[in-house]
């Protein structure tokens, strides 16, 4: 697993230790890791609505849903 150093404004890095505090994540990583994955699904997401516009991919989304996942 590859570690990231990232600056952080205070918003975000009491956002995340209020996370870890209130027990919803298990520490600071998690929290990050967590927001990432919300990102990766949302992009995911993003990119099926927009084929799903696309004449040349409509009604194929099946195909499509499996390529990103």
């Amino acid at each position: 697993m590859a570690t990231l150093s990232v600056p952080l404004t205070k918003d975000l890095e009491e956002f995340i230790d209020s996370q870890v505090r209130l027990g919803k994540l298990e520490n600071k990583a998690a929290v990050v890791r967590r927001a990432l994955r919300l990102l990766a699904e949302q992009e995911a997401v993003a990119a099926v609505l927009k084929a799903d516009q696309e004449p040349s991919v409509r009604g194929d989304l099946d195909r499509l849903a499996k390529k990103l996942g």
